[in-house]
């Protein structure tokens, strides 16, 4: 049986970044409709440490982590024509699913999009969980006619750094909200304003920028609470875009003020059922790295790691010691 290294879960009782394994396991095949990708780079993000605590109820034990990688197509699975081997590839994996913290994986199609030259590995594995949602919060959810500012809370994340990018891409005034460490990392995307929260009254401060008018779309990337909160800075007409907590609007105010909401749920695309929701995985994929080839985004990469040292980015993470992505290189 051939084996792999790869960064494991061993067990129900392991919950923290301390239990993971760096272990020997066996190299997977390509399955029917799938292939099997020596995996390049992989992406960390927060929901890799969020899932080591809480798991997935559809895990099997040893469980591999990992939802973002690049890298060759080495096998393909029955069926599968239109992926040849030898081919880059990106995609974003399905968390219930065996992931990519490991020298190889067998992936599902779909999740698939092309790496376009010149992009890197590590570039493509950086643009994928965070840019793939901050992609749906600008191009996917709200409707963009008659919007002309948003306010990015937690502009400094991988998340809201590339929502500020999406958003200049369409012509709009972007406002921010960042602590005072990363003003200048985030000061780097040009937003037309940026507000300390840690030193601001940011609904003050929005009231000001739009002469008390509120801002047509916020993007909170925050949490629900402060998506809560977000319903006293929109605009008439304004449009609110959440991705981690939904929260609980008055129906009376949303009437008069013609507000919407709208929740991204990034991975929740894989256990839909719907396959024209699960290709859109891959079809965001490409269109992001097309936007990266053209030089239209840059993915914030704050520093690339060897293949031993990927616990360590996820404690940087998990401390909030990091500005920028952290991709780590796969030998």
């Amino acid at each position: 049986m051939d084996m792999m290294k790869a960064y494991v879960v061993p067990d129900e009782g392991a919950t923290s970044i301390d239990d993971v394994r760096l272990m020997e396991v066996a190299k997977p095949a390509a399955r029917p409709g799938e292939v099997l990708v020596k995996v390049k780079a992989v992406g960390l993000n927060p929901v890799d440490y969020k899932l080591v605590a809480g798991h997935n109820a559809a895990w099997a034990y040893p469980h591999i982590l990992g939802l973002d990688m690049a890298g060759v197509i080495e096998e393909t699975g029955e069926g599968v024509e239109q992926w040849k081997v030898g081919m880059r590839v990106a995609g974003h994996l399905n968390l219930a699913k065996d992931g990519c913290f490991a020298q190889y994986v067998s992936v599902p199609t779909y999740e698939l999009a092309e790496i376009p030259e010149p992009v890197t590995f590590e570039e493509a594995a950086s643009l994928l969980c965070g840019a793939l949602t901050a992609y749906q919060t600008v191009d996917r959810k709200p409707n963009l006619n008659n919007v002309q500012t948003v306010l990015v809370q937690g502009g400094s994340g991988s998340v809201g750094a590339l929502a500020i990018q999406f958003a200049h891409l369409h012509g709009l005034t972007v406002y921010t909200t960042v602590s005072t460490r990363s003003l200048d990392f985030v000061g780097k995307l040009h937003p037309e304003a940026v507000i300390d929260y840690t030193k601001e009254d940011v609904a003050a401060r929005v009231a000001e920028l739009t002469n008390g008018h509120g801002v047509d779309l916020i993007i909170d990337t925050v949490s629900g609470a402060s998506a809560q909160a977000d319903f006293e800075m929109l605009a008439y007409n304004g449009q609110l875009v959440t991705i981690v907590g939904v929260p609980t609007p008055d129906p009376s105010r949303m009437f008069a003020n013609a507000w919407s909401m709208d929740v991204v749920n990034l991975g929740g695309a894989h256990e839909s059922g719907n396959p024209e929701q699960k290709r859109d995985l891959g079809q965001m994929a490409t269109e992001v790295l097309m936007l990266m080839a053209n030089k239209e985004i840059d993915p914030m990469i704050g520093s690339v790691m060897p293949f031993d040292r990927l616990l360590e980015g996820l404690h940087e993470l998990q401390d909030h010691r990091s500005l920028g992505k952290i991709v780590v290189t796969v030998e």
